[in-house]
């Protein structure tokens, strides 16, 4: 039987996880970002999703970028 293989995190499950470990406050975040808390926030709680305007502000800020996911044989 193949082996399944864990599916990778998603973009938005990254960008929660950066933030919950930044542990800096939505204001904070807020100002060094010019994301609004009030999008932050929901988003961060995974109730609601974000644009790509901010998602790219975000990564910019944690440092984090796209690699594509190698094909294995």
């Amino acid at each position: 039987m193949p082996k399944r293989r864990k599916k990778p995190p998603t973009i938005s499950d990254t960008l929660r996880k950066a933030i919950h470990d930044n542990g800096q406050s939505f204001i904070g975040l807020e100002r060094e970002t010019g994301v609004l808390r009030q999008t932050l926030m929901p988003f961060a709680r995974g109730e609601s999703g974000i644009n790509i305007a901010a998602a790219d502000k975000l990564a910019t800020y944690f440092g984090l970028t796209l690699v594509p996911i190698e094909e294995q044989e």
